[in-house]
């Protein structure tokens, strides 16, 4: 926030405010990611558990761009292929 250069002055309270409520939002997250993820035998967090939960629940959907779920990159050039090959026969 301070360093927007639209912002001349920043009141303590609000960057306090802002700062609390960010925590409370990526805790939320983490833990809606944690019990809905795979890594509950094994108590861990993985970035595949985040992009399900972001994907998968409405509160978390505008993170999709942000934490889009991991393709291999044969993977992706097979779609790239198929995407081509449907706009060809169009």
């Amino acid at each position: 926030m301070k360093s927007s250069p639209d912002v001349s002055n920043i009141n303590q309270e609000a960057l306090f405010l802002t700062t609390k409520a960010t925590e409370l939002f990526v805790q939320y997250l983490a833990v809606s990611s944690f019990n809905n993820g795979s890594g509950k035998g094994s108590k861990s967090l993985s970035y595949s558990d985040l992009a399900s939960t972001a994907e998968e629940k409405d509160t978390f959907h505008f993170l999709t761009d942000i934490l889009p779920k991991k393709i291999l990159a044969g993977d992706y050039l097979k779609t790239l292929e198929q995407i081509e090959d449907e706009e060809a026969d169009i």
